[in-house]
Protein backbone atom coordinates (compact mmCIF):
# COMPACT_ATOMS: atom_id res chain seq x y z
CA UNK A 1 0.00 0.00 0.00
CA UNK A 2 2.95 2.42 0.63
CA UNK A 3 4.51 2.11 -2.31
CA UNK A 4 1.00 2.24 -4.46
CA UNK A 5 0.57 5.54 -2.59
CA UNK A 6 3.84 7.24 -2.97
CA UNK A 7 3.39 5.90 -6.94
CA UNK A 8 0.16 8.35 -7.64
CA UNK A 9 1.23 10.99 -5.25
CA UNK A 10 4.35 11.92 -7.08
CA UNK A 11 2.29 11.48 -10.16
CA UNK A 12 -0.48 13.13 -9.45
CA UNK A 13 -0.35 15.23 -6.02
CA UNK A 14 3.20 16.16 -6.43
CA UNK A 15 4.09 16.61 -9.64
CA UNK A 16 7.21 18.15 -10.67
CA UNK A 17 5.69 20.45 -13.25
CA UNK A 18 2.18 21.26 -11.53
CA UNK A 19 2.82 21.06 -8.22
CA UNK A 20 6.75 22.63 -7.89
CA UNK A 21 6.82 24.18 -11.73
CA UNK A 22 10.34 22.38 -12.03
CA UNK A 23 11.17 21.61 -15.18
CA UNK A 24 9.89 24.66 -17.07
CA UNK A 25 12.13 25.07 -19.80
CA UNK A 26 12.37 22.02 -21.39
CA UNK A 27 8.69 22.02 -20.53
CA UNK A 28 7.78 24.81 -22.70
CA UNK A 29 10.38 24.49 -25.73
CA UNK A 30 10.00 20.85 -26.28
CA UNK A 31 6.55 20.75 -26.13
CA UNK A 32 5.70 22.26 -29.99
CA UNK A 33 5.13 18.22 -31.28
CA UNK A 34 4.01 15.11 -29.69
CA UNK A 35 6.66 12.90 -31.25
CA UNK A 36 9.43 15.49 -29.46
CA UNK A 37 7.68 15.59 -25.90
CA UNK A 38 7.23 11.51 -25.83
CA UNK A 39 11.08 11.19 -26.71
CA UNK A 40 11.88 13.55 -23.84
CA UNK A 41 9.95 12.12 -21.30
CA UNK A 42 10.87 8.96 -22.18
CA UNK A 43 14.24 9.89 -21.77
CA UNK A 44 13.39 11.87 -18.13
CA UNK A 45 11.22 9.02 -16.84
CA UNK A 46 14.64 6.69 -17.53
CA UNK A 47 17.14 9.41 -15.85
CA UNK A 48 15.01 9.73 -12.59
CA UNK A 49 14.63 5.75 -12.13
CA UNK A 50 18.04 5.60 -12.14
CA UNK A 51 19.51 8.53 -10.75
CA UNK A 52 17.02 8.97 -7.57
CA UNK A 53 17.94 5.12 -6.16
CA UNK A 54 21.67 5.39 -7.05
CA UNK A 55 21.56 9.15 -5.17
CA UNK A 56 19.76 7.67 -2.57
CA UNK A 57 22.32 4.85 -2.10
CA UNK A 58 24.83 7.89 -2.04
CA UNK A 59 23.03 9.72 0.51
CA UNK A 60 22.64 6.24 2.38
CA UNK A 61 25.99 5.17 2.72
CA UNK A 62 28.62 8.13 2.06
CA UNK A 63 26.90 11.99 2.44
CA UNK A 64 24.61 11.37 5.93
CA UNK A 65 25.81 11.97 9.20
CA UNK A 66 27.93 8.73 9.95
CA UNK A 67 27.12 7.25 7.25
CA UNK A 68 30.23 5.80 6.60
CA UNK A 69 30.19 3.86 9.81
CA UNK A 70 30.40 0.90 7.82
CA UNK A 71 33.80 1.32 6.87
CA UNK A 72 34.76 1.19 10.30
CA UNK A 73 34.58 3.31 13.96
CA UNK A 74 36.71 6.10 13.03
CA UNK A 75 34.73 6.75 10.35
CA UNK A 76 31.29 7.19 12.30
CA UNK A 77 31.41 10.87 12.64
CA UNK A 78 32.42 11.90 9.54
CA UNK A 79 29.67 14.28 7.89
CA UNK A 80 29.69 14.74 4.21
CA UNK A 81 26.40 16.46 3.76
CA UNK A 82 27.72 19.57 2.63
CA UNK A 83 28.81 17.39 -0.87
CA UNK A 84 24.99 16.38 -1.44
CA UNK A 85 24.68 18.90 -4.83
CA UNK A 86 28.13 17.99 -5.61
CA UNK A 87 27.32 14.16 -5.78
CA UNK A 88 24.07 13.99 -7.32
CA UNK A 89 25.13 16.38 -10.28
CA UNK A 90 27.82 13.90 -11.02
CA UNK A 91 25.18 10.92 -10.98
CA UNK A 92 23.00 12.82 -13.04
CA UNK A 93 25.39 14.27 -15.74
CA UNK A 94 26.77 10.46 -16.27
CA UNK A 95 23.08 8.99 -16.68
CA UNK A 96 22.21 11.95 -18.95
CA UNK A 97 25.57 11.48 -21.20
CA UNK A 98 24.55 7.54 -21.15
CA UNK A 99 21.06 8.80 -22.37
CA UNK A 100 22.43 10.82 -24.59
CA UNK A 101 24.98 7.99 -26.23
CA UNK A 102 22.06 5.04 -26.55
CA UNK A 103 19.51 7.79 -28.23
CA UNK A 104 21.85 9.13 -30.88
CA UNK A 105 22.96 5.55 -31.65
CA UNK A 106 19.10 4.01 -31.74
CA UNK A 107 17.13 7.05 -33.02
CA UNK A 108 19.08 9.67 -34.72
CA UNK A 109 16.13 11.52 -35.99
CA UNK A 110 15.31 11.89 -31.97
CA UNK A 111 18.51 13.20 -31.26
CA UNK A 112 18.50 16.00 -33.68
CA UNK A 113 14.91 17.01 -33.02
CA UNK A 114 15.46 17.28 -29.02
CA UNK A 115 18.65 19.32 -30.22
CA UNK A 116 20.75 20.93 -27.10
CA UNK A 117 17.95 20.23 -24.83
CA UNK A 118 18.68 16.22 -24.33
CA UNK A 119 22.11 17.47 -22.61
CA UNK A 120 20.18 19.77 -20.81
CA UNK A 121 18.71 17.21 -18.99
CA UNK A 122 21.70 17.17 -16.64
CA UNK A 123 20.61 20.70 -15.80
CA UNK A 124 17.02 19.93 -15.59
CA UNK A 125 15.60 20.96 -12.35
CA UNK A 126 13.17 18.44 -12.27
CA UNK A 127 16.15 15.96 -12.11
CA UNK A 128 18.07 17.11 -8.98
CA UNK A 129 14.43 18.07 -7.70
CA UNK A 130 13.93 14.15 -7.54
CA UNK A 131 17.08 13.44 -5.66
CA UNK A 132 16.74 16.51 -3.50
CA UNK A 133 12.79 15.80 -2.80
CA UNK A 134 13.86 12.49 -2.09
CA UNK A 135 16.28 13.43 0.51
CA UNK A 136 14.14 15.85 2.01
CA UNK A 137 11.16 13.50 2.61
CA UNK A 138 13.79 10.58 4.43
CA UNK A 139 12.68 8.27 2.17
CA UNK A 140 13.30 4.72 4.12
CA UNK A 141 14.08 2.05 1.08
CA UNK A 142 15.72 1.87 -1.87
CA UNK A 143 12.36 0.08 -3.57
CA UNK A 144 10.38 3.37 -2.54
CA UNK A 145 13.28 5.47 -3.68
CA UNK A 146 12.79 3.79 -7.15
CA UNK A 147 9.64 3.99 -7.11
CA UNK A 148 9.22 7.70 -6.24
CA UNK A 149 11.68 8.24 -8.97
CA UNK A 150 9.88 6.32 -11.28
CA UNK A 151 6.32 8.05 -10.51
CA UNK A 152 8.08 11.89 -10.92
CA UNK A 153 9.46 10.72 -14.40
CA UNK A 154 5.81 9.91 -15.61
CA UNK A 155 4.08 12.85 -13.82
CA UNK A 156 6.41 15.05 -16.18
CA UNK A 157 5.98 12.81 -18.64
CA UNK A 158 2.53 13.26 -18.28
CA UNK A 159 2.63 16.62 -18.06
CA UNK A 160 4.53 17.64 -21.38
CA UNK A 161 2.58 14.59 -23.34
CA UNK A 162 -0.57 16.60 -22.36
CA UNK A 163 0.54 20.12 -22.95
CA UNK A 164 2.25 19.07 -26.25
CA UNK A 165 -1.44 17.91 -27.66
CA UNK A 166 -2.89 20.49 -26.44
CA UNK A 167 -0.29 22.81 -28.73
CA UNK A 168 -1.20 20.87 -31.49
CA UNK A 169 -4.41 21.55 -31.48
CA UNK A 170 -4.62 25.00 -30.43
CA UNK A 171 -2.24 25.74 -33.65
CA UNK A 172 -5.68 25.62 -35.78
CA UNK A 173 -7.55 27.71 -33.42
CA UNK A 174 -8.44 31.15 -33.41
CA UNK A 175 -6.10 32.54 -30.67
CA UNK A 176 -6.10 36.34 -29.79
CA UNK A 177 -3.07 37.94 -31.54
CA UNK A 178 -1.43 38.71 -28.24
CA UNK A 179 -1.92 35.24 -26.66
CA UNK A 180 -0.78 33.27 -29.24
CA UNK A 181 2.90 31.18 -28.67
CA UNK A 182 3.65 31.24 -24.93
CA UNK A 183 0.99 33.77 -23.64
CA UNK A 184 -2.00 30.84 -24.46
CA UNK A 185 1.31 27.94 -23.20
CA UNK A 186 1.12 29.87 -19.91
CA UNK A 187 -2.72 29.80 -19.08
CA UNK A 188 -3.33 26.31 -20.26
CA UNK A 189 -0.63 25.50 -17.51
CA UNK A 190 -2.32 27.33 -15.25
CA UNK A 191 -5.18 26.11 -15.42
CA UNK A 192 -3.47 22.23 -15.81
CA UNK A 193 -2.22 23.02 -12.60
CA UNK A 194 -5.57 24.12 -10.83
CA UNK A 195 -6.83 20.91 -12.16
CA UNK A 196 -4.08 18.73 -10.95
CA UNK A 197 -4.72 20.20 -7.53
CA UNK A 198 -7.83 18.77 -7.32
CA UNK A 199 -6.13 15.04 -6.93
CA UNK A 200 -4.92 16.27 -4.00
CA UNK A 201 -7.91 14.90 -1.71
CA UNK A 202 -7.03 11.18 -3.57
CA UNK A 203 -5.40 10.60 -0.25
CA UNK A 204 -7.31 12.16 2.40
CA UNK A 205 -10.76 11.06 2.09
CA UNK A 206 -10.37 8.39 5.15
CA UNK A 207 -8.88 11.13 7.28
CA UNK A 208 -11.36 13.01 8.89
CA UNK A 209 -12.69 11.43 12.04
CA UNK A 210 -16.62 10.79 12.45
CA UNK A 211 -18.52 13.55 14.38
CA UNK A 212 -19.77 12.64 18.04
CA UNK A 213 -22.98 12.40 18.36
CA UNK A 214 -25.14 14.41 20.84
CA UNK A 215 -28.35 13.81 22.58
CA UNK A 216 -30.31 15.86 24.44
CA UNK A 217 -32.79 14.75 27.23
CA UNK A 218 -35.48 16.98 28.64
CA UNK A 219 -36.75 16.24 31.68
CA UNK A 220 -40.01 18.08 33.34
CA UNK A 221 -40.11 18.26 37.14
CA UNK A 222 -43.44 19.57 38.46
CA UNK A 223 -43.34 21.73 41.58
CA UNK A 224 -46.28 22.94 43.13
CA UNK A 225 -48.53 25.14 40.49
CA UNK A 226 -45.56 25.71 38.57
CA UNK A 227 -43.28 23.53 35.96
CA UNK A 228 -39.46 23.75 36.50
CA UNK A 229 -37.72 22.75 32.68
CA UNK A 230 -34.42 20.92 33.33
CA UNK A 231 -31.73 20.30 30.48
CA UNK A 232 -29.46 17.32 30.82
CA UNK A 233 -26.95 17.16 28.42
CA UNK A 234 -25.23 13.79 27.30
CA UNK A 235 -22.17 13.54 24.58
CA UNK A 236 -21.99 9.99 23.44
CA UNK A 237 -18.16 9.31 22.87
Amino acid sequence: MEHIELFFKSIFIDNMVFATFLGMCSYLAVSKKVSTAVGLGAAVIFVLAITVPLNWLLDQYVLQPGALSWLGAEYADYDLSFLSFIMFIATIATMVQLVEIVVEKFSPSLYNSLGIFLPLIAVNCAILGGSLFMQSREIETLGLALNYGVGSGIGWFLAILAIAAIREKIRYSNVPPALRGLGITFIITGLMAIGFMSFGGMLTGGDEEATEATTVEVKVIPTGDNTELANNTKIEE
